[in-house]
């Protein structure tokens, strides 16, 4: 008979299979759940982003500000990364006060003797009471402000705690300690201070403190205040100004973003992601200046300013072929009666330039007029007249009365062109085209291109319907009702010293990133040429003699060494204080091959014993600028051939016997001489041999300068009381008085050289 199965058995695996199936339909529930929650849940979405964007913050990735360069790349404003430790004092590690004390008071030894700032006692008191406040965090008392705690939900706790309804506990303490960023260090410190410090105790993690290097991008000039208002400055209040305002999308670069993840509050570390964007560094601006001649300027300006107790100057430096600013020193004072960088007057202040706008007028005679250089005018002797509606016009010095245009240029003569103008452009009613030629020609009624530098307009009219015309023409010969800043005068001046090509000012040689250059600006024409030939060749002999005879001759007078073309200018100023004055002088040289225009403009109030004329207030510093790029560079001569036919002399200036014996003992192959000193005339034979014989030298008597240089023959006449009127350059070849005659002081003689 056969068994039927047992049910007890067949119940246990019906109940398997039932708690089987159930466990799958609960995973599957689960998963459905887990992927409805993972891909469809909206508010999963939401929490989840909410989370994130409390443990990970954006955090933007600052591009390093490029930097400003002179001409040779030394650094005028760079960017460099300081830096702050920000310390949580009441992280884990500062728990245990016994160890903390005692890494504390060798911290405060050491940061007393690194800073200075403060002794070692106070630095151990300081950081004991930071650690002190941060262990007793969770003694609360009126002074806290419960509004920090709002985004933790601590509200209510800490309500009860202030009330006693609550008890502070471990939990809680933890829960409400403050995790503020605290400063430390005095001052900022860059990385190489930081790689000291980071080996000082608690500061080397030997505690397991929690800090965070916050990273500061700073401005720094390293030249202090040289040329800053050239090279500008990046305040916080958004009035930036120079080459900084100008060039500010380039320097800037562009900011890079990234991540950080939330330690604690105020604290945070970097993480990679995927959307990472690194910082693009700003591009380097390398200017035209040279560093060298800038401070060179700067110093003789400063101390010009200084001795003639002047309110401001500006001292401008040009190469004359492509016409980059070589140095732009501008100083102001200041109500504490100091010097600096206060405006760039160069290119601020359009003010009525005085004699040195004789260029033009000069150039619109000739040129335009059609006057000849020969042309003679009563000067009167600096006596006051009247030229047209104009009074009381003068000459400032005295001496001069019927003088063509070399010696009116020379002697800066006020009554000379305000004749000329009256003549050649009012009486015959030819005005408008004057000021046609000084717009158009000259291009004086415009700016020179530096017009996001804060340039100036130039004032030259165009309009002649005014109350005066009469007097506004005659005053406009000499300087007067015409506006022009510095640098447009430089320009104009440097037309002439680059053969009448007229080109824009440039400041910014190009524009570089990561050491390659991006960019690269070049001069371009403002007008081709100002003048004819014929007219600058006059304009350029007139110059001449301006540094040789003339209101720059103090200066200038030794052309053996170096020739130089000038022009001086004084403007009294009409508007505001009485007593005011523009002093300007205006040079390039070598006066045959420009390279280099100098202009210095300084303004002043008329003072005992302090000088307010254009060459004694400006000259000094150009002189100082010309004598050092003279000696900066050794090629203004040619150089001695060492071979063949042109190693010895052909022929030798006359002079002084000694200095003639030393020439030749270098240059030729014998010497034969009368005497060792005294003063005699040199002649080179065929074999190269000179032979010097000697001159009388009576005191009252003509002595014989044929032959000799300017420097010589000078002093051999002054020496004897005479006034000497020099023409033409190079070596004397006629004298007025012969040899030997008797002379008297005060007697006039004049010396032809060619």
């Amino acid at each position: 008979m056969q068994q039927e199965p047992s049910k007890i058995k067949s119940d246990i695996l019906l109940r398997v299979r039932a708690l089987y199936l159930f466990f799958m339909v609960l995973v599957a529930v689960i998963l459905v759940r887990l992927v409805y929650v993972q891909f469809f849940s909206g508010e999963t979405r939401l929490n989840a982003k909410r989370l994130s964007s409390r443990i990970f913050l954006p955090d933007t990735l600052y591009a390093r500000r490029g930097n400003i360069l002179a001409r040779d790349g030394e650094p005028l404003a760079i960017s460099i990364f300081r830096y702050q430790p920000l310390f949580d004092f009441d992280s884990e590690g500062f728990q245990d006060t016994e160890s903390y004390l005692k890494q504390s008071d060798s911290l405060a030894q050491l940061l007393s003797a690194y800073f200075g700032d403060r002794s070692t006692r106070e630095y151990q008191r300081v950081l004991r009471e930071k650690q002190r406040k941060a262990r007793d965090t969770y003694r609360l008392g009126p002074e806290y402000d419960t509004t920090y705690y709002r985004d933790e939900g601590l509200v209510p706790l800490l309500i009860d705690l202030l009330m006693g309804r609550a008890q502070v506990t471990e939990r809680v303490r933890d829960t409400i300690r403050n995790h503020r960023p605290t400063v430390l260090f005095p001052r900022e410190v860059d990385y190489g201070e930081w790689e000291v410090l980071r080996r000082y105790p608690i500061l080397n993690y030997n505690m397991g403190m929690t800090y965070t290097l916050a990273e500061y991008d700073r401005r720094i000039y390293p030249q202090g205040d040289l040329a800053r208002r050239t090279i500008g400055r990046v305040t916080s209040h958004g009035h930036d100004y120079g080459l900084e305002m100008l060039y500010a999308d380039a320097l800037a670069g562009e900011d890079g973003f990234s991540l950080r993840q939330r330690i604690a509050r105020g604290f945070s570390t970097r993480v990679g992601d995927a959307e990472h964007k690194a910082a693009r560094d700003g591009m380097d601006v390398v200017t035209t200046l040279d560093l060298n001649l800038q401070d060179v300027a700067d110093k003789a300006l400063r101390q010009q300013l200084e001795a003639q107790n002047a309110q401001w100057g500006t001292t401008l430096v040009m190469e004359v072929e492509t016409g980059e600013i070589l140095a732009m020193a501008n100083l102001g004072r200041a109500a504490d009666g100091t010097l600096s960088e206060r405006e760039n007057y160069a290119l601020s202040r359009s003010m009525e330039p005085g004699s040195t706008f004789k260029l033009a007028t000069v150039l619109a005679l000739l040129d335009d007029a059609g006057m000849s250089p020969d042309k003679v005018y009563e000067t009167h002797d600096g006596e006051p007249v009247t030229v047209g509606h104009a009074k009381n016009i003068r000459d400032s010095h005295r001496g001069d009365r019927e003088i063509a245009l070399k010696r009116a240029v020379a002697g800066s003569s006020n009554v000379y062109f305000a004749k000329a103008f009256w003549e050649y452009y009012w009486q015959t009613g030819r005005k408008q085209q004057l000021s046609n030629y000084l717009h158009e020609k000259l291009g004086l009624g415009e700016t020179v291109g530096l017009d996001s530098l804060g340039e100036r307009s130039p004032q030259v009219t165009r309009d002649w319907k005014v109350p005066d015309p009469g007097v506004m023409l005659v005053k406009m010969a000499y300087g007067y009702r015409v506006q022009l800043t510095p640098l447009q005068m430089l320009t104009l001046y440097n037309a002439i010293a680059n053969g009448g090509h007229k080109i824009a000012p440039v400041l910014v040689r190009e524009l570089r990133h990561e050491g390659e250059v991006v960019a690269r600006f070049k001069t371009h024409t403002l007008r081709e040429r100002i003048c004819s030939e014929q007219t600058l060749a006059i304009v350029r002999d007139c110059l001449e003699e301006v540094a040789k005879t003339g209101t720059a001759a103090p200066f200038f007078r030794d052309t053996t060494r170096l020739r130089v073309a000038a022009k001086t200018g004084t403007a009294q100023i009409t508007s505001g204080e009485a007593g005011h004055y523009l002093g300007s002088m205006v040079a390039y040289f070598p006066a045959d091959k420009p390279r280099y225009t100098v202009l210095t403009t300084i303004r002043t109030r008329q003072q005992a014993g302090k000088a307010y004329y254009g060459a004694a207030l400006a000259g000094p510093v150009v002189k100082r600028v010309v004598d050092y790029l003279y000696a900066r560079e050794h090629d203004w001569s040619r150089k001695l051939e060492t071979h063949g036919e042109k190693r010895y002399p052909t022929r030798m200036k006359g002079g002084s016997v000694e200095q003639m014996r030393r020439v030749a003992d270098e240059l030729s192959p014998s010497l034969r001489a009368e005497t060792r000193h005294g003063w005699g005339r040199a002649t080179v034979d065929s074999t190269a041999r000179v032979h010097v014989t000697t001159l009388p030298t009576a005191s009252d008597a003509m002595p014989d300068v044929v032959g000799m240089g300017l420097k010589d023959a000078l002093f051999l006449l002054e020496s004897r009381g005479l006034k000497v009127v020099v023409r033409g350059h190079g070596t004397v070849v006629q004298q007025s008085l012969p040899p030997e005659v008797r002379v008297r002081a005060g007697e006039t003689v004049t010396i032809t050289l060619k």
